[in-house]
């Protein structure tokens, strides 16, 4: 017989490691707020009159209700980077493509559930060029109960990389579209909103990091730039990978990280170095032959408690140093248990991704390289989002002549993808195409970088997913031979991955998520001119593999 006290005991255990998941609730009001940065005063779109806006913490397994309210002058969503929104693509946030926008003086309630995810991921706006000055982090902590596969770190720290312009950005987006041509480049890099020590009007709000020696911090790496891949590092201290896209990785030791627009990193920090002052810096990597960039270096100040000494700065690699960043991402595996990758593809696709060229009348409308106007594309289709109704509700309503769903699996033509591209290649052709997808599908999707213009890094991010990346290369994707090369034993899983300058990266998921999801760079030039198209994933059978129906404040067109 059990004595009453070993069973009261037993019951008091069990209730410590029940999993309570929480419901949060937050009210998000854009607005333009006055911001100073580089001696000017700006009127910038924040969230709640902060830069970067909240941080929210949550528990895997909780419950959000985040009620939007637009206050700013522009129509405006918020996409929460990285969660899988499962069956719920209501909530994932880009405009006109599963919501029409919250239009000024207007409001909408994002609800989602964290399902079996854990880490740092954030949000942003996905409305135009908002998201320069609107993102914050968003952070996963394991279940009551559980615990980092890792030892507690004494400090959290969110470390959200970005990039200022000194000038409206809407106003920077519009120029470009109008004249046909690349934008004006960032005027800096920042570190949780501030450029740091090394630009003028800045020393005074410099992003700070106390610590004790002996102090593990982890520190949450978001790169939120609208534009630029980042380097990141922290003076005379080892980094150590533990995360990367909220998904734990197998743990390896570096001086320096490359974090690519939407992608997130978790990295441990020891201060076990001389007490003193240590910059943590981030600035360009650049991968486009001869395209302008920001070369400015942002700077946070990692200090122990008490120092006063002049920070030191960490050696950061050469803009174009693609060596340091093809070392690096080769490290990232997953941990090895709980990998699933799809061996049986049913849907291959190979696509061929990259910049091209617009003919046009030249003019003010065409100040693209040699009378052109710059256009970007996936398999030679540059991508025109809808605007009288989003992609979500047209294919949940039957509503005709919004899309077409037949997005080419390869390319209309082979070519030389790295090499020396005819002309007659370079023009894309405008159109809304989508893939359809059936539930439960397993999808190898191979990303081909191109030429045209320039090869370049691409950051590809899918929504509504995480998928492992099998395999990545420089030149031309062989299936022959790169095929027999791929990792299925241990390979990273992101929901953002950087395609390798002239070269080439390999994923595959598994299709169990219905819904209408966005895939696109992450560059948000290269979106702007057409560097997307998206998926649709059919239901499955019976209630848990079909669509939720759409809220009834989902806003109107």
């Amino acid at each position: 017989m059990i004595s009453m006290s070993i069973l009261r005991a037993l019951l008091l255990l069990s209730l410590a490691f029940t999993t309570y998941a929480e419901t949060h609730h937050h009210e998000f009001k854009v607005q333009e707020v006055a911001v100073r940065r580089l001696c000017r005063n700006h009127r910038a779109v924040t969230v709640n009159g902060q830069f970067p806006g909240p941080t929210l913490e949550v528990r895997n397994g909780d419950t959000l209700l985040v009620k939007v309210t637009n206050a700013a002058p522009y129509n405006v969503t918020i996409h929460w980077h990285g969660i899988r929104q499962l069956r719920n693509p209501w909530a994932d946030g880009p405009e006109f493509v599963t919501q029409c926008p919250i239009q000024p003086g207007g409001s909408y309630t994002y609800r989602f559930t964290i399902t079996d995810q854990e880490g740092t991921l954030w949000w942003h706006a996905h409305s135009r060029w908002l998201r320069a000055t609107v993102y914050g982090a968003l952070v996963i902590r394991p279940k009551l109960g559980s615990s980092y596969p890792f030892p507690t770190p004494k400090i959290e720290f969110p470390v959200v990389l970005g990039e200022w312009w000194d000038r409206k950005v809407i106003s920077v987006l519009r120029q470009a579209l109008f004249s046909g041509a690349a934008p004006n480049i960032s005027d800096a890099i920042t570190i949780n909103g501030q450029p740091g020590d090394l630009f003028r009007c800045s020393s005074q709000s410099t992003t700070k990091l106390t610590v004790n020696k002996g102090d593990t911090v982890l520190l949450r790496v978001i790169n939120a730039a609208l534009n630029q891949q980042l380097f990141f590092s922290v003076a005379n201290h080892k980094l150590t990978v533990v995360a990367t896209d909220a998904v734990y990785t197998k743990q390896f030791t570096t001086n320096v990280i490359m974090v690519g627009p939407g992608q997130t990193t978790d990295v441990l920090l020891t201060a076990d170095q001389q007490p003193g002052r240590y910059y943590m810096a981030s600035r360009a990597y650049t991968s486009a032959r001869n395209a302008p960039f920001d070369n400015t270096t942002a700077t946070a100040i990692l200090e122990y408690k008490s120092a006063n000494s002049q920070p030191i700065l960490p050696q950061l690699p050469a803009y174009n140093d693609t060596n340091t960043v093809t070392a690096f991402s080769n490290q990232i595996k997953s941990p090895g248990y709980k990998v699933n990758v799809p061996t049986k593809i049913d849907e291959n696709l190979f696509m061929a991704v990259g910049l091209g060229f617009f003919n046009c009348t030249p003019g003010p409308r065409c100040q693209g390289p040699n009378n052109t106007r710059f256009g970007a594309s996936m398999n030679n289709v540059s991508f025109v989002l809808p605007n009288r109704v989003s992609l979500l509700q047209a294919y949940t309503q039957n509503i005709p002549n919004i899309y077409t769903t037949n997005f080419p699996r390869v390319p209309p033509l082979q070519f030389d993808y790295t090499g020396n591209v005819p002309r007659g290649l370079w023009q894309p052709v405008k159109g809304t195409r989508l893939y359809k997808l059936k539930f439960g599908s397993n999808v190898q999707i191979v990303l081909q970088d191109t030429s045209i213009f320039s090869t370049e890094d691409h950051p590809v991010h899918l929504h509504g997913y995480h998928f492992y990346i099998v395999g990545q290369g420089f030149g031309n994707f062989n299936p022959s031979r790169d095929t027999a090369n791929f990792n299925l034993v241990d390979p990273p899983q992101r929901n953002t991955i950087d395609v390798p300058v002239g070269g080439w990266a390999a994923i595959r998921f598994v299709a169990d998520n219905p819904g209408v999801w966005f895939m696109h760079c992450h560059i948000d030039t290269h979106l702007a001119w057409g560097f997307a198209m998206a998926f649709i994933v059919e239901n499955g059978i019976g209630e848990s593999e079909t669509l939720l129906p759409p809220p009834s404040d989902l806003p109107q067109c």
